[in-house]
């Protein structure tokens, strides 16, 4: 099944149009707003690419209690 996704201004411009492969394969700064100097202080943390970010444990883990806490009282 083919699924599209509109990701606008949320990668640098080299990589819209890019597959989803060869955006997860890229390094970090293939996302808007980061740097290759973000990409030097991530790889410190063994973060090298935007798959590694996405499913690093801690960025995860903050990703989830922000959505949780769009759902408390």
């Amino acid at each position: 099944m083919a699924v599209s996704i509109e990701l606008g201004k949320k990668l640098d411009k080299d990589y819209e149009g890019k597959s989803l492969k060869e955006i997860l394969d890229a390094p970090p700064s293939a996302l808007a707003g980061l740097t290759e100097k973000h990409d030097e202080l991530l790889a410190g943390m063994g973060i090298k690419t935007v798959k590694d970010l996405g499913s690093n444990k801690y960025f995860a883990l903050a990703g989830v209690l922000v959505a949780l806490s769009n759902h408390t009282d």
